[in-house]
């Protein structure tokens, strides 16, 4: 009898984490493109951090709607010379393709020489749809600023040589410490950053 109570005790706990392990595997298991997102994204904030001052303001993962369009931005700075949005993509290998282009060519080779083909969503396209839909958001909450938006890669270089494009630490600070349209007010920058926690 306590051998059969042992072995249903037993099957209990099995089942159990079975249960455990796939009602909650995304959280266990990451897949490998979000785990390298995720990296590429750590590593692109420290790299802005870096080049922050004293009154620059860095949110990041913020989530939005606008017109029931969501976004969400991976770093948005707030600071005297505007609003500033960095969408950062990690990549290994190659990219192709053009500043108009809808979609990108990845080519990865493998260790054993096999090339891997993949398309992906040009970052630049992307950052000016977040652009639209941050500006547009602030607009309808009473804030009218001017919202400027780059792409960032990192792991591999950019196809395309465009304003958009940030490449360094340099580029980071140049973009978002230029005066691009009007200076923000302490007030203006308030209300920002009371719309963005």
């Amino acid at each position: 009898m306590e051998k059969y109570s042992i072995t249903i005790v037993y099957f209990a706990v099995v089942l159990l984490s079975l249960f455990i392990v796939i009602r909650f595997r995304r959280f266990i298991i990451e897949a490998p493109q979000r785990a390298a997102g995720k990296k590429g994204e750590k590593e692109a904030a420290r790299i802005i951090k870096s080049v922050l001052r004293e009154d620059d303001r860095l949110f990041t993962n913020v989530s939005i709607s606008y017109d029931g369009r969501p976004a969400e931005l991976d770093n948005v700075i707030v600071n005297k010379y505007g609003v500033f949005i960095i969408e950062v993509k990690y990549f290994s290998g190659r990219l192709s393709g053009a500043e108009d282009d809808r979609k990108w060519t990845k080519v990865h080779i493998s260790r054993g020489g096999n090339a891997y083909y993949k398309t992906v969503f040009n970052p630049i396209k992307q950052v000016k749809r977040e652009t639209y839909i941050l500006a547009k958001y602030l607009d309808c909450h009473g804030v009218r600023v001017w919202v400027e938006g780059y792409g960032m890669i990192i792991g591999a270089r950019s196809p395309v040589n465009s304003k958009y494009m940030l490449k360094n630490r340099a580029e980071i600070d140049r973009a978002i410490h230029t005066l691009v349209k009007n200076r923000l007010t302490p007030e203006k920058i308030k209300a920002i950053t009371d719309l963005l926690h």
